[in-house]
């Protein structure tokens, strides 16, 4: 019969706490000559005015760090910490601004940490409307805007910003959306109000319905709003993430009410183009593109016709009013391909060729 395992003494942990301080000197030491190449690499940059950020890199770099990890590190958590490093490093090149909407605790803010890293500085803004000012203005070099969630649909206000925005897209972030109530009170007794965007309002209210019917529904300009409102008065409640939630000292009363479990926002990362060009192809890219049609039978079909004839798949199609009293509406595309790939750029000049209005609002990776 084998013997139990000898007990775990601190007599034994202290040898293991010794090497992992010998490895954690050894890391820092690494990381801080990993530093220094960093800031050589941002002095060529700037001599050659060459972008300092660029996501297509980052993501071979985190590629080639998760195909040769050699666990028991998980590969995800990994990348996790080369994005943080690289995030460091590159805010001694030079920091990068990023527009997302506030205040603190949005799950914008949110995407925009794990594009970038938690080293780029934030603007937070009240609005999409300022995150797109801000992106244009070059007050900020990116920003991150909500383009469609996968219970509710588009943004729809994004989308209409995009048309007279000169900004366009170089890359996206889906996210894992998990909408909590929280309050001062560690209870959901005596809730009257319960505040958070208009989106986490649609995609909670099956649970609002069933365990709220009573409380009022107040749309406010974002989640974290909704959750320092929430901080200011004990009959109220906020909808938004667990970081809102930390952030404003609320407790956590219902975890996770959205209707749809697996509940996902698509984000779109957005720059001037002088910022950053077209990423180039990676192989698993999008095509986004806004047009309209002369308002004449079948010209919605003859859209489609040549991303058939060169065998381009349609991923999203939406349309939203012209507003220009004639019934007239634009129609946003998203189809998989780059616009560098022959099959993609041939299908687009034939349908740019029956628009009477076409933007293309950028060509990037997905998100994985």
């Amino acid at each position: 019969m084998s013997q139990p395992p000898e007990p775990v003494t601190s007599a034994d942990l202290a040898p293991l706490r010794d090497q992992i301080d010998a490895l954690d000197k050894q890391l820092l030491q690494l990381l801080n000559q990993r530093a220094r190449v960093a800031e050589q690499v941002g002095e060529i940059k700037k001599r050659e005015g060459s972008p300092f950020f660029r996501p297509d890199r980052v993501a071979q770099v985190l590629q080639k760090i998760q195909d040769l990890n050699p666990g028991p590190l998980h590969g995800s958590h990994v990348a996790a910490i080369w994005r943080e490093i690289m995030s460091a490093c590159l805010a001694l090149e030079a920091p990068q601004r990023v527009a997302v909407l506030g205040p603190q605790g949005t799950f914008c803010e949110q995407a925009a940490i794990e594009f970038f890293g938690s080293a780029v500085q934030l603007n937070y803004c009240a609005n999409f409307d300022e995150v797109f000012h801000a992106t244009a203005a070059g007050a900020a070099q990116f920003g991150v805007v909500g383009m469609e969630n996968s219970s509710e649909g588009v943004v729809a206000r994004s989308l209409d910003l995009f048309l007279r925005s000169p900004v366009h897209v170089v890359g996206e972030v889906s996210l894992l959306v998990r909408h909590n109530l929280m309050r001062m009170s560690n209870s959901t007794e005596g809730i009257e109000v319960v505040l958070a965007h208009p989106q986490a309002l649609a995609q909670c209210q099956a649970w609002l319905t069933q365990h709220l019917p009573h409380a009022e529904r107040r749309a406010v300009s974002s989640n974290a709003e909704g959750a320092r409102l929430a901080a200011t008065n004990p009959a109220w409640a906020g909808i938004a993430s667990e970081r809102a939630a930390n952030q404003f000292g609320l407790h956590i009363v219902a975890p996770a009410i959205q209707d749809e479990a697996h509940n996902r926002t698509r984000f779109a990362v957005i720059c001037l183009p002088q910022t950053m060009a077209t990423p180039p192809a990676s192989g698993k890219d999008c095509t986004s593109l806004v047009v309209s049609v002369p308002n004449r039978p079948g010209a919605v079909h003859d859209l489609l016709v040549p991303l058939k004839t060169h065998g381009v798949s349609m991923t999203r199609f939406e349309s939203r009013p012209a507003k220009s009293g004639q019934w007239e509406y634009f129609f946003y595309i998203d189809i998989q391909g780059h616009t560098s790939q022959a099959h993609v750029a041939q299908a687009l000049a034939e349908l740019q060729s029956l628009c009477a209005f076409y933007k293309v609002l950028g060509s990037y990776p997905v998100s994985a």
